[in-house]
């Protein structure tokens, strides 16, 4: 309501398309599926490796991540893991910091508020859009008062709710103007689905691609350059 304010717009001082890459993996099956985050932590297994380790895996459920915690540690990775739940948050952030190559698993409360800078933190997968889980209290009573007073809670609350709390995890990877790094998102929904297309618009402009070996030539880029 205020009028004949003065404003002022400050761009982004990232450089997101030479900073970073978005990859959405081919292949996996649909997010619903019980072999979907068996896919989905097989195929990371070579993105890992090509960071050097350095990776945020983050998770919309604790069951998914202990599940992928199980994979890599079977798959015997050459860097450290860390594993929200068995250590705490800070101590977890900072063996991140300190060991410099390490991967850390986490669900919620590592998409925001974590300010990770440099080399330590070169690659964020996200397993899945982050929508809320029907079965919280808080979003069933949001979902029913839409719905029942006419309106989309899908539409309404739901699907913008995602949106921020991908943008969120996805705000974890470029934290310096001379950070780079590689963000995976591995729901294929997002190229499936018609609201694909909002969680895309959302994300700053980063080079995209859907191929492991443009990930892989990305990596060998950046090693070149250091």
């Amino acid at each position: 309501g205020l009028e004949q304010a003065s404003t002022l717009r400050l761009e982004s001082p990232f450089d997101f398309k030479r900073q970073a890459v978005f990859y959405v993996p081919e292949g996996l099956p649909a997010p619903s599926s019980p072999q979907y985050t068996t896919a989905l932590t097989e195929c990371m297994i070579p993105v890992i490796r090509a960071a050097g380790g350095r990776t945020f895996f983050l998770f919309t459920s604790h069951r998914a991540l202990r599940e992928a915690a199980t994979l890599l540690r079977a798959a015997a990775l050459e860097f450290p893991l860390l594993v929200q739940g068995e250590s705490g948050r800070r101590e977890l952030l900072d063996e991140f910091r300190r060991l410099g190559n390490a991967v850390l698993l986490g669900t919620s409360s590592f998409w925001e508020g974590i300010d990770v800078r440099g080399e330590a933190l070169s690659c964020v997968i996200i397993d899945k859009l982050p929508f809320a889980s029907p079965g919280d209290p808080v979003a069933a009573a949001r979902i029913e008062h839409i719905n029942r007073s006419g309106g989309n809670a899908f539409r309404d609350y739901q699907l913008p709710q995602a949106v921020l709390a991908l943008r969120q995890g996805a705000g974890r990877l470029i934290r310096d103007p001379s950070d780079t790094g590689l963000l995976v998102v591995g729901d294929p929904r997002l190229v499936s689905k018609g609201y694909g297309r909002l969680f895309l618009d959302s994300l700053p402009s980063m080079t995209r691609t859907r191929k492991a070996d443009v990930v892989q030539r990305f990596f060998n880029y950046l090693r070149q350059e250091v």
